[in-house]
């Protein structure tokens, strides 16, 4: 290892005393633990300020740098190096840690970051939201998203219900071993779905003339259209209701779709529909 000036690394005079090291060293861990210090570098910093206290702490290791240099000239090593990782006992400083970050809190010895033995750091956990359409949410399958600038294809359980939350193991945040990402579930409202409990609701689209005369029209479930028989006279907002076509129940079995009426005419009527309905509007004319 490089020669480098410790007592510059912590902020003190080549004269300080032992409680002066003590002080500027836990100072300084303070400020730059990478559990506490998310900046960039923050972590090489902290090695850097234990590195030093590691050698100035030690009697026998001061004594030898402060006999073999000076703050100018680097000194000639000791045999092996300015390698301390190996020499010293990380749980030394295991009362630092709980000094400095309260005595519930365990971040272990110092060796973990520099010494053998060491531990890495996981990653941290990420969350995201995943919205999905009530007929996704139902079936099921693989969807392809980009979270965190990462493209995932993720495999959806079959009657996912809003708040569900979904586990991508090793796709949080970078560390040894890497976080995981959650990704809560959301319904996505433009749906022609919306689900209360267990029951789905939706609306049907009516021709005009067969809400007057009755007659026959596909109605949209989950599992695919169905027909529906319409009775004549039926009015908009009326609601049909197809037992067992709703979502999973957590029991076994199925709720119910309810489908509300909505009356449409042509968009693009032809000539001979236009004069059927010139005709109607006569009879009906107020005079």
């Amino acid at each position: 290892m490089a020669y480098k000036d410790y007592y510059a690394v912590l902020g003190v005079p080549r004269s300080a005393s032992d409680d002066d090291i003590k002080k500027a060293y836990k100072k300084l861990a303070r400020k730059y633990h990478p559990d506490v210090n998310k900046e960039k570098g923050a972590e090489d910093r902290f090695k850097e300020i234990g590195e030093a206290y590691a050698v100035l702490s030690d009697p026998e290791k001061r004594s030898y740098y402060d006999q073999f240099g000076s703050g100018r000239t680097p000194p000639q090593p000791p045999p092996g190096g300015w390698q301390w990782e190996g020499n010293v006992d990380p749980d030394q400083f295991s009362d630092f840690f709980r000094d400095l970050f309260g005595g519930g809190t365990t971040f272990g010895g110092i060796g973990d970051l520099f010494g053998r033995g060491r531990t890495s750091r996981r990653g941290r956990d990420l969350e995201a939201t995943l919205t999905l359409s009530l007929e996704e949410a139902y079936k099921g399958g693989e969807k392809i998203i980009t979270v965190q600038n990462q493209r995932l294809a993720v495999k959806l359980p079959a009657a996912m219900r809003p708040g569900s939350k979904i586990r991508l193991a090793g796709k949080g945040g970078p560390g040894q071993p890497a976080g995981d990402l959650y990704l809560e579930v959301k319904l996505d409202p433009r749906s022609r779905f919306r689900l209360e409990a267990d029951d789905v609701y939706t609306t049907v689209d009516v021709p005009a003339p067969i809400a007057v005369v009755g007659g026959h029209v596909r109605v949209p479930t989950l599992e695919g259209e169905v027909e529906l028989t319409i009775p004549k006279h039926t009015q908009a907002g009326r609601i049909f209701r197809l037992k067992d076509k709703g979502w999973p129940r957590k029991g076994g079995g199925h709720g119910d779709l309810y489908a509300e009426v909505r009356i449409v005419i042509p968009a693009h009527p032809s000539h001979e529909e236009e004069e059927h309905y010139q005709k109607l509007a006569e009879k009906l004319r107020v005079r």
